[in-house]
């Protein structure tokens, strides 16, 4: 099969494609499925290891962190070696590393395979992104496609407490790690007949100083922001933030110098696709707010994790529903507004998760959940549409891996940054409210955290301890509520940058040949702010 044309072209997808589509989803619900499977094996899989606190935390994170790190990586190396050799070796890695996992007989060995997988995974998700814009070259069809692959995505977030409690009932803890096999193999058999295989023979080699740059810059920043959520800005926490952000401005200035980058920077001189990454960052930073919200599930509504998991599960269900309904929008109406406007509905949601408190709670806290999700769905169908289609075909898997590190960097930033705003609101509420009698050592550990706050209950006895535990949960509500009113803000203004940056992209239905026009600003022929299709791809024939 010779791919011959660009995203962007009247040539419409068949049968064939839309089963390839199939077997390019299933990684993907498997990648969010595996991480929310693990958090309940967690305990199983610590106790039967021996693995302690720092063991668990480096069990959990491990996989994030060299997912992120290596995306950028992988999705140039797919752009040079071919994106679906790179998806199959990736899927190997994968299934390997997968059983490594499950079979692993020490708390070293499981965090060593669960490294591997997350470099594997790095391989999977720019490799199944790109390739979606050289099946699907109709831009309402890329739309609905990419609409499906992001529904998979979060259907594995919601469905991944329920598969992870149904293994562990009947099974052993590592059965959550072999979910992974059987779909690798079915990826592994279909993917060459289904897949094409798409490639920039014009690309150089992968410069591996770049490489070695890339990882210095990103991982830092992603280990020091996830641990300020931990433990607050400390020292060694903003530290490795820094040394990151220095490594970054030296991997750029190494980028600027080469014939053949490993990151194209030239891409962002395309409007649309610099919009939408900053989208996709303001995107990760709201969901932040997610964090605070299952904390008040557990620990002032009292209910369990698998508890406070199925009430979010509603909030996923609206989420898959904005996304797949955004491309049938988007053909009338132009995408920005469509983004725009469900930006506006997601601040609406934030805006009622700021009435929760001790009169109205669980139910109000869904319907805001729901009303937010709901409006967030056509900022990653269409944003994520917009990165892929607005760089030559050549650059997908470069523009996808940076979608990806982009959503990585924007949760990472928001948890860190609503964790902070949410504690300081804590403690300053619970200061202002606790009540005579407790002792002062009680005081300071209620004061860290509300699960500080149950443990200083045990050191207080009498009506005493039952004023301060309701202290307590007041003042992580106000928390919650602080964090959704920053949440709304953001997305008032990120609904303001896609109306104003992204008006000139119009709608899909107005796209028979499916590029986005230059203009604005946009040179035709300009490296990197072409549209998609515009140029002439590279394409290698696939094997048959």
């Amino acid at each position: 099969m010779d791919v011959s044309s660009g995203a962007g072209s009247d040539v419409r997808a068949g049968r064939k494609e839309w089963i390839g589509l199939a077997v390019l989803a299933l990684p993907t619900l498997l990648l969010s499925l595996d991480m929310s499977a693990l958090y309940l094996a967690l305990p199983h899989l610590s106790q039967d290891l021996g693995a302690s606190a720092t063991q668990q935390l480096w069990i959990t994170d491990i996989y994030g962190f060299l997912i992120a790190g290596f995306l950028v990586t992988m999705g140039t190396v797919g752009d040079r070696v071919g994106r679906r050799r790179l998806l199959l070796i990736g899927a190997v890695a994968f299934a390997a590393a997968s059983v490594a996992a499950a079979y692993s007989t020490s708390a070293e060995m499981l965090i060593v395979s669960r490294a591997l997988m997350g470099i594997a995974g790095a391989t999977l998700m720019p490799s199944t992104m790109s390739l979606l814009g050289v099946m699907f070259k109709n831009p309402q069809q890329m739309g609905v496609a990419i609409a499906v692959w992001m529904s998979c995505f979060m259907g594995g977030m919601a469905i991944g407490p329920v598969v992870g409690g149904v293994l562990l009932v009947n099974f052993w803890w590592g059965s959550v790690f072999l979910l992974g096999v059987p779909v690798m193999a079915l990826l592994l058999l279909a993917g060459p007949k289904l897949l094409p295989e798409y490639r920039d023979a014009e690309s150089g080699r992968v410069d591996l100083v770049s490489v070695a740059l890339s990882l210095g810059a990103i991982l830092p920043v992603i280990y020091g922001l996830k641990e300020v959520a931990r433990s607050g800005w400390q020292p060694v926490n903003i530290t490795a933030v820094a040394v990151g952000l220095i490594v970054g401005v030296l991997f750029v200035q190494r980028q600027r110098s080469l014939a053949s980058p490993l990151l194209d920077l030239r891409l962002f001189a395309n409007r649309s696709f610099s919009a939408a990454l900053v989208i996709m960052v303001g995107g990760g930073i709201m969901s932040g707010t997610y964090l605070l919200v299952n904390l008040y599930l557990q620990t002032v509504e009292g209910l369990s994790p698998l508890q406070a998991g199925a009430w979010l599960v509603p909030s996923t269900i609206a989420t898959i529903f904005g996304v797949m309904a955004a491309p049938a929008v988007a053909r009338k109406i132009r995408p920005g507004y469509v983004i725009a406007g469900g930006l506006v509905v997601t601040a609406v949601g934030y805006l009622l998760l700021t009435q929760v408190g001790s009169s109205a709670g669980v139910a109000l806290l869904v319907t805001g959940l729901i009303v937010s999700s709901l409006g967030a769905g056509p900022m990653g169908a269409l944003g994520t549409g917009l990165i892929i289609g607005s760089v030559p075909p050549e650059k997908a898997g470069s523009a996808s891996a940076m979608s990806e590190t982009s959503g990585e960097f924007g949760i990472a930033f928001g948890i860190a940054v609503m964790g902070s705003v949410g504690t300081a609101v804590y403690q300053s509420s619970l200061s202002g409210g606790l009540p005579a009698g407790v002792p002062a050592e009680a005081a300071r550990t209620a004061q860290e955290s509300i699960a500080g706050a149950y443990t200083a209950v045990e050191q207080v006895t009498g009506p005493v301890a039952a004023q301060l535990l309701t202290a307590a949960r007041e003042a992580f509500t106000s928390a919650m509520n602080s964090t959704a009113v920053a949440s709304a803000v953001v997305a008032l203004v990120l609904a303001t940058v896609a109306a104003v940056a992204l008006r000139h992209a119009p709608p899909t239905g107005d796209q028979p040949d499916g590029g986005e026009q230059p203009g604005d600003g946009e040179q035709a022929g300009e490296p990197g702010a072409a549209p998609a299709g515009a140029d002439q791809p590279v394409a290698e024939t696939a094997a048959k």
